[in-house]
């Protein structure tokens, strides 16, 4: 559907006006429904970043500073989100033997069964496909390469 027709409006002022609304629109769209896919294993999208930060570093231990400057999305505090993530049994943390102000983090099993049980879903296999073909996903990847520079 044509983004005019998803926010109901009839002109924009260029291209570039009608690039940006569509972006953004498409950005919230992708946001909202890798959340709801995240949701059914009780985590956010940003908690399932994180798990995947940890899960590539495995079985090496990673510090907040590391997994903020790899997340998708900005992450003010970190520290707290991480924090959950301990609660829930996802992410160990113990002191690092290097720096005794820095914490180690590594995922635990029950975060490495989490993962498993997204990492299709999270894909999108199940909808990328259906709208866009392959080759249109390779160009659109590419657009936007050289629209971040």
């Amino acid at each position: 559907m044509k983004i005019e027709d998803e926010i109901k409006v009839s002109k924009f002022s260029n291209e570039w006006h009608r690039c940006t609304v569509n972006i953004l629109y498409t950005y919230n769209w992708i946001n909202n429904e890798l959340e709801q896919r995240a949701s059914k294993e009780g985590i956010t999208l940003k908690q399932f970043n994180v798990l995947r930060i940890l899960r590539g570093q495995y079985p090496k231990p990673a510090t907040n500073n590391l997994i903020k400057s790899r997340m998708l999305s900005t992450t003010p505090d970190i520290s707290r989100m991480i924090d959950r993530m301990v609660s829930k049994g996802l992410v160990s943390r113990c002191q690092s033997g290097g720096d005794k102000r820095a914490v180690d983090l590594v995922i635990t099993e029950k975060g490495l069964d989490i993962l498993k049980n997204l990492d299709e879903d999270m894909l999108m296999k199940d909808l990328l496909p259906n709208r866009i073909s392959e080759e249109e996903a390779m160009t659109l990847s590419t657009l936007l390469d050289k629209l971040r520079g």
